[in-house]
Order: structure tokens, then sequence, then C-alpha cells
């Protein structure tokens, strides 16, 4: 169990390391490795992370700090990282905290070094109140916490004159082996290739850009031109503590000489580049990157050219191609930027481009290309983050309004409510002139209050949000009050107000508006009201009307809460086996946008009709792996009333049916199941073998 990253080239050397780090891993709670820039701290972290994971009944989870640029946005990481979609409105420290309680976990946090304070004190209160937490933190400084022990990295061994065994001459020869097909270590060149170990001091990372330059140039004149530059900076062995930042000389040696071997428009790339956090795509990087000084068509040779120089990552994923820099690497180009007097200005086209991919999947949003702005958004959530955190850093109030608005998909329907709130609420209180763009953060901000079951909030919102429109000839603005309204009431636990609210507006879609979301989110609710008050047939009117729009439109989501609607009217109708076959479809489209929310929801609602359909033992395991999922939501059933009362009445019929003892054993099975293991199987009709293609309920 756990989200730990894939090893990305082999691990050379490290044996007594990987072992006396294990070792102090076992003894202290708090483990930090320390070391320069490029010695290898993270690369050491995560083989010691996979080797200690079998050992944490539940699991070994990696955080990936880099990205970060405010420390109020680390406890949201961690949750991330944990897959914590909590949906309160306690504190996300505080969530953390619970969530990790009664567990057995070991967190890596990796890079922590520019938030040294905040994990220090996050650090320290984690280990207060979750006594089988283990953390291991990667850091060029420690975070000077009592319980801390530091374990400090050195370079890897050197070679003799005629030592071809030292771990830094094989990792060079490996790297070396990589970038020039048909590399070896020979007579010829060994003395060289010890002598360039020797000079870049054994650091992985000077070695591992030094093996790239090999396809241009022979050993002995690299090891000419490394001289040349020594002599230019000097030499030292330790850190230079009056370099920005502090690398250790040998490696702000080799990266110099290494940004020195460029070209002019690949140094100027590298620096602009710089102002990504975690990965980018060839698009984002065209459009922040390219002026008259950089033409956007020699942006993608410039990107393929650092990624052959080991400047730059290439990384498949699932949204498509990405690059990415290593933080050791993007400090440099850092530096440079600010040299160049170009920070601010690059800052501000990076804000640009996401503010318009933000306002662009917006617009896509209820439509066909749905999941892939699903996954390109997730795939750029640190580059989010980070233009959100520049534009309040900078007290642009408006446009932190604009982006955290137009994100309202992302924190309503990804699972990111408690981060949209803590930068909604906080762009709202910075900007409070009047305008489209204060309510549509008002309009999203109720959303998320919706979403964390603080319905005191949401309603003073939508108040607020009516006000905010009133006079707008922009007809999904009324349906997006309508349902903000509408849906507070409902959660509220006041369905008769809150159908008086509804059906004070069209039923007829409006064409286009700020608010497009909004008409499918109204009639969803409009049938959970139905629902509520027993009006079944007419709850299923409701959604099928509802299924239909989504079908034309190719929309995922809104159909997967039309299809559980559909499933909640059919159970009550009395048709079981109808209603189970509308959840799985419901389970589908929830599960392929990663919707936790959405799944718990349809899982419980596939278990009462398991139940209905005589296949108790599925709702039981059903029921655990449900409870598996809410307990990283916060609130069972999103408080709603009516649904823990079905809840709670599916778990009794099918504990009396099976017995306490066989209700307990298939309830475990369910919650120690993992959660794409356990939609699999629920996705699979009974009886039917769970390799056969699953077929898809009724469709509108």
């Amino acid at each position: 169990m756990g989200n730990l990253p894939e090893e990305t080239g082999r691990l050379v050397g490290r044996r007594a390391e990987l072992a006396q780090l294990a070792r102090l891993c076992g003894r202290s709670r708090l483990v930090t490795v320390t070391g320069a820039g490029g010695v290898g701290k993270t690369r050491l972290a995560r083989r010691v992370a996979a080797e200690l994971q079998p050992s944490f009944a539940d699991g070994a989870w990696w955080v990936e700090l880099s990205p970060l640029r405010d420390g109020s946005a680390l406890p949201y990481a961690v949750a991330e990282a944990l897959a914590l979609a909590d949906q309160t409105t306690r504190p996300m420290r505080k969530v953390v905290a619970e969530h990790l309680a009664g567990r057995e976990t070991l967190l890596v946090w990796d890079t922590c070094e520019h938030l040294v304070q905040d994990c220090r004190g996050f650090a320290a209160s984690l280990l207060i109140a979750a006594p089988g937490l283990r953390i291991l933190a990667t850091s060029r400084r420690p975070l000077a916490l009592a319980a801390e022990e530091v374990f400090p990295l050195v370079p890897l061994p050197l070679p003799g004159m005629d030592d071809a065994a030292a771990d830094a001459l094989v990792l060079l020869a490996d790297r070396a082996a990589e970038a020039v097909p048909g590399f070896a270590v020979t007579d010829a060149n060994r003395t060289e290739l010890a002598a360039l170990c020797r000079r870049l001091e054994g650091l992985p990372l000077a070695l591992e850009l030094a093996a790239a330059r090999l396809r241009e140039m022979p050993v002995a004149e690299l090891n000419k031109r490394l001289d040349d530059r020594y002599a230019v900076l000097g030499n030292t062995e330790t850190e230079d503590l009056d370099a920005d930042p502090p690398w250790h000389q040998a490696l702000r040696t080799a990266i110099g000489w290494s940004h020195q071997l460029c070209t002019p428009a690949e140094r100027l790339a590298w620096a602009r580049l710089s102002v990504f956090a975690g990965g980018f795509d060839a698009e984002a990087a065209s459009e922040v990157l390219a002026d008259k000084h950089l033409p956007a068509q020699d942006v993608p040779r410039l990107l393929a050219a650092l990624v052959r120089d080991s400047i730059l990552q290439w990384v498949p994923t699932g949204a498509g191609k990405r690059y990415r820099m290593l933080d050791t690497l993007r400090d440099y180009g850092a530096f440079w930027l600010r040299g160049l007097g170009e920070e601010e200005v690059l800052r501000r086209r990076h804000r640009d481009h996401y503010l318009a991919r933000a306002r662009a999947a917006d617009a896509a949003w209820i439509g066909p290309d749905q999941v892939a702005w699903y996954e390109r958004t997730v795939a750029d959530h640190a580059n989010l983050r980070v233009a959100l955190d520049h534009c309040l850093a900078e007290r642009d109030g408006h446009a932190a309004l604009e982006l955290a608005g137009a994100l309202w998909f992302f924190w309503y329907a990804c699972g990111f409510a408690q981060e949209g709130r803590h930068y909604l609420d906080r762009a709202l209180a910075l900007d409070t002139a009047a305008g489209p763009a204060r309510a549509k953060a008002l309009w999203t901000c109720g959303h998320t209050a919706i979403n964390l079951g603080d319905t005191a909030t949401s309603l003073r919102l939508a108040d607020d949000f009516r006000a905010a429109v009133a006079g707008e000839a922009d007809a999904s603005a009324g349906c997006a009050a309508a349902y903000l309204e509408g849906a507070a009431l409902a959660v509220h636990g006041r369905p008769a107000q809150a159908a008086e609210v509804l059906d004070a507006v069209p039923h007829t879609r409006p064409a286009g508006g700020r608010y497009d979301a909004a008409w499918f989110l109204l009639r969803a609710t409009r049938a959970f009201v139905h629902v509520l008050f027993g009006q079944f047939a007419d709850a299923l009117a409701v959604a099928e009307e509802l299924c239909a729009e989504c079908a034309r439109r190719g929309e995922t989501w809104m159909r997967a809460w039309g299809d559980y609607l559909r499933a909640l009217a059919a159970l009550g109708l009395g048709r079981a086996e109808e209603a189970a076959a509308h959840a799985r479809t419901a389970l589908d489209g929830k599960h392929r946008l990663h919707d936790s929310v959405g799944i718990a929801m349809t899982l419980d609602v596939l278990a009462s009709a398991a139940v209905a359909s005589g296949h108790t033992e599925q709702a039981a395991r059903l029921l655990g792996l449900a409870e598996q999922i809410w307990h990283t939501l916060g609130t069972p059933q999103m408080g709603s009333p009516e649904l823990v009362t079905a809840r709670t009445a599916c778990e009794d019929t099918a504990r009396r049916l099976l017995g306490n003892d066989a209700y307990q054993t298939a309830f475990h099975a369910g919650y120690d199941t993992a959660p794409n293991t356990g939609i699999a199987e629920a996705l699979t009709p009974p009886g039917t073998s769970p390799h056969a293609p699953v077929q898809p309920g009724p469709t509108g």
C-alpha cells in the first residue's frame, strides 16, 4: 500500500547507506537525510522506503514538496498524497493527523529545505497525534526537532588510479553507456574517467551531467574544460555558502559548465522553464517561454536538446508527454532568470497561461473531452497552486478570483474542496470589488461549502451570489443561483423549501452562459429532492432527462450523477436489478474521474440494491469498501440524514440475513481490499466472470 514513485535508473552502490538508513528508520520516528544538492538524497530515500514498505501495515507514502511555494499548502500536499479528499470544514492539518492517528504509516517528505519551519511544526504535531507514524525526510538542512536523527549523505567513493570498481566510476560508466551506444571503460580511457570522477568529487548529479556530454566530446577534452572552469571559480571541497543557492562547489562547477556548453537559446529556455513547478507539457512551455527572443517554433527543438543533455526529464503520463526538471537544476535556472531580470515577467506569463487553461477547462467541462480535461488539470495541479500563490503574494486579488473561480470543477468534482476553500476564502478577502470574477468565486465557494457540509456558509454565499448577479442578462446565472440555494437547503434537511427554489426557474436548459454546468446540477438536485419525498417516478423522469442531455453532450461526470439518481429511484420503485445496473454505470463514470464522494455514494446504493436482489454477502463487501472511502472523506453520507438512514438500514438487513460473524468477515474483506480492485469487482454483476465485459446499465 502506498504511492512510491517508480525508480528511474539503476541505483549504484550505497549498500552501506541503505542498511544504515533502514536501521535509523527502525529506531527513530523522524529521520532526515541531509547533504548537498545532487548527492542522491531523493533516490536513496526512495529505495529505503520501498524496502521498508512491507513493514508498515498502512503503507509508505511519498510527498513531493519541491513544487510548493507557500508553506500553507503543506497539509494539502500531504492529504493529496494520502488520497484524502476530506469533505468537512475541519482544518486540513487536523484531518491528516486524525487519519494517521490509528495507523502504522511511513511518510516520505522529499525536498524540505525551502519549507523547513513549516515542516518542523507539522511533523511535530503529526508525531504526537500518530504513535505509529514514521517520517523520512530529505533536505539540505535538518528540521531541527528533538526527535530527529540526521543522516548526512556524502558523495560516492572515488576511484584510485587503477580502481574500476569504485562507485563513482561505475555510475559514470553506467550513465555514459546510456548516452553513448557501445561506451565502455577501457585501458585507454580509465585514467581520464577516474580523473573526471575525482574532479566532480563523486557527486551523482554532476557525474550524470558529465556523462550526457560524453556524446559530444572525448573524456580528455571534458576534463580539460572542467579544469579551465575550476581555475575561474576556485576549487573547494565543501558547500559554497556564498553561492546562490549554496551548492557544493563541484556541482556548481558541473552545472555551470553544462550551462556553458548550451547554446544561448538553450540557456534562456533553461532559465525560463524554472518558473514551472512539478511537470509541464510542451504547449505550456511554448506559451510561457516564447517571445521575440525565443520563437515558438524553436521550443520543441530546445526541449529535446535539454532532455538530451539531462537538464530536463521526459515523462510519459496519462495526461500525455510531460517534462520535469530536477530541483537543483531548477534552482540554477531560477538564479539565472533573476540575473536576467525576467523573473516577474515569466511568473506573470506562467500565471496567465494557467488562468487561460483553467478558463478553457471550465468552458469545456460539460462536454466530450471532460475526462481529458480532468487528467490534464490534475497533472497541472502543482502549477495551478503556484499560479494562485503568486496572485495572492502579489496581492492581485482579481486574478486570484478569476483563477480560483474558474477551477470550480476541480475543487468540487475532483476531490479538492478543502484546498479550493483555502484559496477562495483568501481571494474573496483580498478583492471585494463587485463584478463577474467575484460572482463566479462566490458561486464556487458556495459549491465547496456544500461539499464540506457547511450549509450555513453555503446559504449565506447563495444570498451573496444572488445579489452579485442581480440584473444580469445571463440566464445561466439564474440557474446557478437556484441550484446553489436549493442544494444547500436540501443538504440542510429542508427539502420543501429546496423544491420551491428549484422550481422557480424554467426547466429548459439556458443556451450557454458563464454557468453552463448550473442547469445539470440543478436538475440533479431536483431529482434528489423528489427521492427525499418518496416521489420515485418523478425522480426517475428528471434523472432520465438529465442523462439524455448528458449523453447528447458526451459528458461523464453529471451523467454519472444522473445514473446514481436513477439507481435511487429504481430502488424506491422496487426494481432492484435495474437499480444495480444503473449504480454500476454511475460507479464506472465516477471512477474514471476519481470522484471519491460519487464513488462512496454509489457504492452505498449498489450495496442496497445487492441486498434487495438477494446478494447479501456482496452487499456486505460493498459496504466495507464504501466505508474505507468514506473514511477519507470525513463526513459519512455527506451528513445527509436520509442517506445515513438508508445506509444504516442496508447494514442492519445484511447483518440480520448473514449473521453477525459472516457479515463482519465479508465487511472487513471489502474494507481491506485496495480501492481499485474493489471497484473492479463491484462493476462486475454477480454471477459474471470478473474478466468478462461488463454490460452498461440502461441508458436514457
